[in-house]
């Protein structure tokens, strides 16, 4: 699974819109509608607060182990 895949299913599993995440992530909304559309790549601070929000809700584990790896 490539990023844009593990952001849409992690928006998915939480049942947010992108506005909701890319608010939640301090980021815009066209940002996370790149991530998805594979059009631009998180730098490494925004997949580590990605990965933490992730953590924070609770996400299974397996999901998002490798989201620091892209």
């Amino acid at each position: 699974m490539d990023f844009a895949q593990t952001v849409k299913e992690i928006r998915a599993k939480l049942n947010m819109s992108q506005e909701q995440l890319a608010r939640e992530l301090h980021v815009s909304f066209a940002t996370v509608n790149r991530w998805e559309n594979g059009k631009n790549s998180p730098n490494m601070l925004a997949k580590k607060a990605l990965y933490d929000f992730c953590n924070e809700k609770g996400l299974n584990e397996a999901l998002i182990k490798h989201l620091l790896d892209y």
